[in-house]
């Protein structure tokens, strides 16, 4: 009797301790119920920033093996560096050298050049990893001007970037993916997909462990095609090998910025074969479930007027969410992306 008292005490007591709680208290108590919104902490203060350096007259425009280029690269594994951020497993440095022989153009002669490279490790899946690309090269100094390639491909370097910066603060809080990252900066895409071919004839990382290819390439900017669509991305690819590619970003945009997702460059018809002039086709051509992501061209594509100022910089920071909120499904999912029967 004694014991039942006892205990019909400690429950009097225990009760009455809930109710004078505030409901908020009671949330607090537990993990909140709500899923984490990790994408919000895409950051436009901070592609901002790369941006800046990226479109420097210094890096004059960023031409395939020239000094501007080389800059960049540095530029590029200092921000790892600095991150934290490590080389792929068996790498020795951030570079991937690409040598001149390989990068054989009809139009012109390359210089030596180098893909740069940084890696995140999985903590249940290691093996296997999910690529995030951009090219970081431009086309230089032509006729004394500098084509400065601020959206292309200054905007899908800084995603990338921002991406990466992202996942290593969850990383230091002890919220490592599933799956193994490798942030993959390409060189020589404007004159031949170079970087991107050099990467699959020599990974770092095995092909037939890749699950997937998250290719930025132009998101700072709109197209002729939305010239008054709010906020629009259009996806190329993302079926062609895998609909649980497709499914996942089509999900991944749901679930953070709801974009408009436009597949008129998807169409096998399209006369300007999007599909096969970015380095994601490189991934693809190895049976590798690939996605382009792309705002379209401008009256400014390839031009010296594609700069800094032009950058719409609240349509990249969204854009780059979504990247990011597919990216993180990815890695995390119970299995990786299957092909197409």
């Amino acid at each position: 009797m004694k014991r039942k008292i006892i205990l019909t005490t400690i429950s009097i007591i225990a009760l009455g301790l809930l109710q004078c709680q505030s409901p908020q208290a009671l949330v607090n108590q537990g993990p909140s119920p709500e899923k984490a919104l990790y994408f919000n902490r895409i950051s436009s203060d901070s592609i901002q920033k790369s941006m800046m350096v990226l479109t420097a007259d210094s890096l004059e425009g960023r031409r395939t093996g020239e000094p501007g280029q080389k800059k960049a690269a540095h530029f590029l594994a200092q921000y790892y560096k600095q991150l934290g951020i490590a080389m792929p497993p068996q790498a020795t440095s951030y570079f991937q050298p690409i040598p001149a022989s390989f990068m054989r153009n009809w139009q012109m002669r390359l210089k030596d050049s180098e893909n740069v490279w940084a890696y995140i490790e999985g903590s249940e899946k290691p093996e296997e990893v999910l690529v995030i690309s951009a090219h970081f090269d431009h086309m230089g100094i032509l006729l004394n001007k500098i084509y400065y390639g601020a959206d292309d491909n200054g905007s899908g370097t800084s995603a990338v970037m921002e991406i990466a910066r992202v996942f290593q603060s969850l990383v230091q809080e002890g919220i490592r993916p599933k799956r193994s990252v490798l942030f993959l900066h390409l060189t020589g895409e404007e004159f031949g997909l170079f970087g991107s071919k050099y990467y699959t004839a020599n990974p770092i990382l095995p092909l037939n462990q890749t699950i997937a290819n998250l290719n930025i390439d132009m998101i700072g900017r709109r197209s002729e095609e939305h010239p008054t669509t709010a906020d629009y991305i259009f996806l190329v690819g993302s079926d062609k090998l895998s609909q649980d590619l497709h499914d996942i970003t089509e999900e991944a945009n749901s679930e953070s910025v709801n974009l408009v997702l436009d597949y008129t460059f998807n169409d096998d018809n399209d006369p300007q074969r999007i599909y096969y002039r970015s380095d994601h086709y490189s991934f693809a051509q190895h049976n590798i479930p690939a996605v382009f992501f792309y705002n379209g061209t401008h009256d400014d594509y390839h031009l010296p007027s594609d700069t800094y100022d032009k950058i719409d910089f609240p349509i990249l920071t969204k854009r780059t969410q979504f990247i990011f909120e597919t990216a993180w499904k990815l890695v995390n999912a119970e299995q990786r992306p299957q092909l197409n029967k």
